[in-house]
Order: C-alpha cells, then sequence, then structure tokens
C-alpha cells in the first residue's frame, strides 16, 4: 500500500521519523491490518490547530496514497507525550475532504 503520513510540527525537530518508515515498511504496527506500506509523503499538520492538516492529506491522496496515516505523536503524543488536542477535529475534516474511500490509522508504532 501507498501511505502518506501526517506529523505534528511541534515534535519535528524532535523525531526524524525513523520509526514511522520502519514499521510502514515492515507492515507492523498500525500497518499490520494493511502490510508493508511505501511512504510516499511524510509532512507536517502545518501547525496548530492542524488546519492544514486535510489539504495536505488531500494532495497526498492526489499523488498516491491510498492510506493516510496520523503519526503517533499526534495521537500518542510521542516523544513529548502530549497527544494533539486537535486530532479528532483533525480526523473529521481530513474525511469529509477525502471522504470515505480512503482509510485513516490514527498512529504508526
Amino acid at each position: 500500500m501507498k501511505v502518506g503520513i501526517i506529523r505534528c510540527q511541534q515534535t519535528e525537530d524532535m523525531c526524524p521519523g525513523n520509526t514511522d518508515f520502519k514499521v510502514a515498511k515492515e507492515g507492523k504496527l498500525a500497518f499490520a491490518e494493511i502490510g508493508p506500506s511505501e511512504v510516499i509523503g511524510f509532512i507536517s499538520c502545518g501547525g496548530c490547530p492542524g488546519k492544514r492538516a486535510a489539504i495536505r492529506a488531500k494532495l497526498m491522496v492526489d499523488r498516491g496514497a491510498e492510506v493516510i496515516v496520523l503519526a503517533s505523536c499526534i495521537t500518542k503524543g510521542n516523544p513529548i507525550g502530549f497527544p494533539c488536542p486537535n486530532r479528532e477535529n483533525m480526523i473529521a475534516s481530513i474525511r469529509r475532504l477525502i471522504g470515505d474511500d480512503i482509510l485513516i490509522l490514527d498512529y504508526t508504532h
């Protein structure tokens, strides 16, 4: 599967995304349900409150992403221990823009 990953802009200077790429490639953890995956896009939400996440998800879908994944920095708060308080609104906005045909995974590892 081809996936586009959206990460938290607040944590991008603390995490290079290595584990996200590794678990996607190996089809582990969040990717276990879809199998080994190719990351075709890795981009931030655009900063709080994540208003750019939906358009960025759409751009990745337009470029071939079959699945949109919210990185664990958004959903679990890795590595700072503070999950995004805008997560649900971000998911709803993405869903409205890309529709129901594209799977959204809500974490990576």
